[in-house]
């Protein structure tokens, strides 16, 4: 062998070398990825949630609405403070609804679904009329759902008032 052949020769055997076996097996299967969400199913999960969560709340059954929302939830509302946790909304909601002289029939319509893996966040209108069907307010509001074993509980809310704005159109 000629010195100029030596040293790829050389070069050939010691990258088989550190090669060894490992060269020889198969790669390892790709994983595959997880299915997407179907946000039919998910949309439609919501929506019957807010439909039970309405007829609870026109019913004045706190205990049916508080499985809406998780331990840890925070409730954002016009011109009030952030509600943290399940039993200070619980007493918020008890109070409100022992107040509530008009029998309020509130009705959620659910707009738009954003989905990620394991939280969905909820863009939607609401609608709360008197017995007789008068609107006496009306808005938007947000949720942020978690997935559960069980489905989906409500973690962050956000709900806005259209009446201040629109009291504030009609004065100017």
């Amino acid at each position: 062998m000629t010195r100029s052949t030596a040293f790829p020769t050389l070069l050939a055997a010691a990258a088989l070398a550190l090669c060894g076996t490992a060269c020889n097996t198969a790669p390892a299967p790709a994983e595959s990825a997880p299915p997407p969400p179907d946000v039919g199913a998910i949309t439609a999960a919501i929506t019957d949630m807010e439909e039970v969560y309405a007829k609870a709340a026109a019913n004045k059954d706190v205990e049916t609405i508080m499985a809406y929302y998780a331990e840890d939830i925070v409730s954002y509302r016009t011109g009030k403070e952030a509600l943290q946790g399940k039993a200070a909304l619980r007493a918020e909601m008890a109070e409100r609804m022992e107040q509530d002289s008009l029998n309020v029939v509130p009705v959620f319509k659910v707009q738009d679904i954003f989905v990620g893996l394991d939280h969905v966040t909820e863009i939607g209108s609401w609608t709360d009329s008197d017995a007789q069907g008068n609107v006496l307010d009306h808005g938007t509001y947000m949720a942020v759902f978690r997935k559960t074993a069980n489905g989906w509980e409500c973690i962050r809310e956000m709900s806005v008032s259209a009446k201040a704005k629109e009291a504030a159109a009609t004065a100017s």
